[in-house]
């Protein structure tokens, strides 16, 4: 007689080793495969992007554009905190932790139908620029710089958004701020230099995009499979399909590495903060001829006459106004107040003011400059130190 082999008994909590108990609770994912792929599939179903992630990401890049012509902090942190849930961020990093190459394909589509509506966003601002000039663009040039403080706050922001999904917390929604600060606002930065040819924007912002968008889906593929998150071979996901999946986000941030070292592309410009210190001009001393002594003889009485001659009065040069580039990026000059650009000069640039006399336009103050190269225009006076050497 042959007795039925029963389902193996799942072990209770309490009955476990402690060394699985502890494991067992450090993992958010159960141990149970049944169990796993059940919340696998559930964080997959709620990292999908729906018409709400493309709607908010239209409205974020308007907001974007706001800030970057006001230069406003405020208003950059509000299209920040107007961004959808950056859900397809964690999506491909679940795709690729899983191996499932359905899961990471419908996040990235989802991703770059968003990015791209930021980025046409940033384009049609850029075209507004050539008639409506923007207040500044020092925000919008931090943005478009690889820099270690960024990668941090898209290290942070993501690792709270992955774990916070994965415990179902809606906390997941504020944590996402940073994942739409780190990636859209470079991106609506890149749509602007393209159209308004400022600059150090395009392509360097698209680069930043690219390289915070491998590096954030490979930080939170880290974290889920800290988490638990791993490759089942039994309902189709493989290690080696993970393992592809990496290698595709690891060839996309190398090929964004390699554009911003190669052709130092998103680089920050390292130069040495200036002091504004301007080496008088040498003061030309003349020293006066002494009257010659001519004498005049005349016929009676024979008395000399002493006639001077005629002492040359120095013509002095007006000193030439100089003024500081003191703008961390650098600025730009153009062909008239609010008009094309026509040169740029990085931070630490002595140009010459040709009118020290300012003119306004609207808000905004420019001055009509001279560049080492010797290029004409006009720039705002608020990026320029102006000083001008002592005539002794």
């Amino acid at each position: 007689m042959n007795i039925p082999k029963s389902n193996p008994i799942p072990d209770e909590p309490d009955q476990l080793p402690p060394a699985r108990r502890r494991r067992t609770k450090r993992l958010l994912a159960p141990l149970n495969d049944v169990d796993r792929a059940a919340a696998i599939d559930d964080l997959a179903h709620r990292a999908a992007p729906s018409f709400d992630f493309y709607l908010f990401s239209l409205l974020a890049g308007l907001l974007f554009c706001v800030g970057i012509y006001l230069d406003s902090p405020p208003i950059l942190l509000l299209a920040a905190l107007l961004a959808p849930f950056m859900t397809p961020v964690i999506g491909m990093s679940l795709g690729i932790v899983i191996g499932s190459g359905t899961y990471f394909l419908r996040s990235l589509t989802g991703l770059l139908i968003g990015s791209l509506l930021v980025f046409a966003t940033g384009v049609l601002a850029g075209l507004a620029s050539q008639w409506f000039a923007p207040l500044g663009l020092e925000q919008a040039f931090h943005s478009a710089r690889l820099s270690w403080i960024n990668l941090l706050v898209l290290a942070i922001g993501t690792l709270f958004t992955a774990v916070l999904m994965a415990r179902r917390n809606a906390a997941a929604r504020v944590a996402s701020v940073a994942l739409a600060y780190t990636l859209y606002f470079p991106l609506a930065t890149a749509g602007f230099g393209l159209t308004s040819r400022t600059p150090f924007l395009w392509p360097d912002g698209l680069v930043v995009f690219i390289i915070h968008m491998a590096w954030g889906v490979t930080f939170g593929a880290v974290i889920l499979a800290v988490l638990g998150f791993r490759p089942l071979t039994l309902f189709g996901y493989t290690v080696g399909g993970a393992l592809i999946l990496l290698g595709v986000v690891m060839v996309i941030g190398m090929s964004g590495a390699f554009a911003a070292f190669g052709a130092q592309i998103a680089l920050p410009t390292f130069t040495p903060t200036p002091t504004l210190t301007l080496t008088p001009s040498p003061t030309v001393t003349l020293t006066p001829v002494p009257p010659t002594v001519t004498p005049t003889l005349t016929p009676v009485p024979p008395t000399p006459t002493l006639t001077p001659t005629e002492t040359l009065t120095p013509t002095l040069t007006p000193t030439p106004l100089l003024a500081l580039v003191v703008v961390e990026d650098g600025a730009v000059i153009r062909d008239e107040p609010g008009g094309t650009v026509i040169a740029s000069y990085i931070q630490g640039t002595i140009l010459e003011v040709l009118d020290p006399e300012p003119t306004l336009i609207g808000s905004q103050s420019w001055l009509l400059v001279a560049g080492p190269d010797g290029a004409q225009g006009w720039i705002l006076q608020t990026l320029l130190a102006t000083a001008t050497p002592p005539v002794d």
